[in-house]
């Protein structure tokens, strides 16, 4: 019902909910309606839930008073604004250490800002995207990997909200690889814009980092997407074909679902994102039910570590977050 009432004003308005193209501010108006809608509702069945549960203890009818209704209303307005005004923040920056199996010693301690998702729009424009570089780049990191869904619109549209990104500087790089979205509005094109912002861009295939004659592997594969557009997807074979026996392996795949198979690879630590985190606490078990059990935070998978970041931004078309807060991660890699 909430996916309706927002798609039916959105498609009266302005064509398609989907459109990237919306004016900021009725982006955020239709999605705080929506959660709204969205909280209303579950108020209403919490309601109504014990309600029976009482009359059928009581065998009486039973009424929930008029009062309490009337507050779950304004607590239903007050949570989806204090939502929507997460879901759209520059998020501060969130730190965290990370084992990596073989890590040499002089890559102990091994910065890396990891930022996904950033869905950059009319929604999360250049404004949002320069305060975003400012805050990655004030982390000194040793190197930014960008794992997808930089994007939603085509490059004519985004060209000026992207051009912040050329800014974001790391002492080994920036690398990035697609998620689902980049294929939705013109892979090659994007690859090539991002390539000419001064990013790396990995399509199943790897580089590798030297400090002091020790090696560290940076792979990154495609979007599971991308063979319905008639792109290769994801190949961890071909990824990691060459990678020296005594280097671990850090891996960049947009989605999580994978993960088993990364790790029998021989990958040693998976960063990802595409979940969002699940958006809303308690949601956030449903989406992990589409990605194999994946969701948001640290999992062990194997020998193998796996990071799910709940996306620097989010998707435009539900841009509320309540218990799953935006990140721009910094790893810091430790031996294990």
């Amino acid at each position: 019902m909430v996916v309706f009432q927002h798609s039916l004003i959105s498609l009266l308005v302005f064509g398609t909910m989907l459109s990237p193209e919306v004016p900021r501010q009725v982006m955020i108006a239709a999605n705080w309606i929506s959660g709204i809608i969205l909280l209303l509702a579950a108020f209403q069945l919490l309601s109504d839930l014990t309600a029976l549960t009482l009359a059928a203890l009581r065998r009486r009818h039973v009424l929930i008073p008029t009062l309490i209704r009337y507050a779950g209303g304004v607590v239903a307005i007050a949570l989806t604004a204090f939502g929507v005004s997460q879901a759209i923040r520059v998020p501060p920056a969130k730190e965290i250490e990370l084992p990596v199996r073989g890590l040499p010693e002089e890559f102990d301690g091994y910065r890396i800002v990891h930022l996904t998702d950033l869905h950059i729009s009319r929604l999360f424009h250049a404004p949002w995207v320069e305060a975003t570089v400012e805050r990655t780049n004030a982390q000194q990191a040793d190197l930014i990997v960008i794992t997808g869904d930089l994007i939603d619109g085509d490059l004519h549209a985004r060209h000026a909200d992207i051009a912040p990104l050329q800014r974001l500087r790391a002492k080994d790089g920036v690398f990035a690889i697609p998620g689902n979205h980049e294929y939705y509005f013109g892979h090659d094109l994007w690859m090539r814009q991002y390539a000419s912002l001064g990013m790396t861009t990995l399509s199943n295939e790897h580089v590798l980092l030297s400090r002091s004659g020790a090696t560290l592997a940076l792979a990154g594969v495609n979007d599971l997407t991308a063979p319905r557009f008639g792109l290769p997807g994801p190949d961890f074979v071909k990824a990691l074909k060459g990678v020296p026996p005594s280097a671990p392996v850090v891996l960049l795949n947009h989605q999580p679902k994978e993960a088993r198979l990364a790790a029998k690879a021989g990958v040693d630590l998976q960063l990802s994102g595409h979940t969002h985190g699940g958006m809303i606490l308690g949601f956030d078990r449903l989406v992990a039910q589409f990605n194999n059990g994946f969701v948001s935070g640290r999992y062990s998978v194997g020998d193998m570590e796996l990071y799910v970041n709940n996306g620097t931004a989010l998707w435009i078309g539900f841009a509320i977050r309540l218990g799953k807060p935006s990140e721009l991660t910094v790893i810091k890699l430790r031996r294990r």
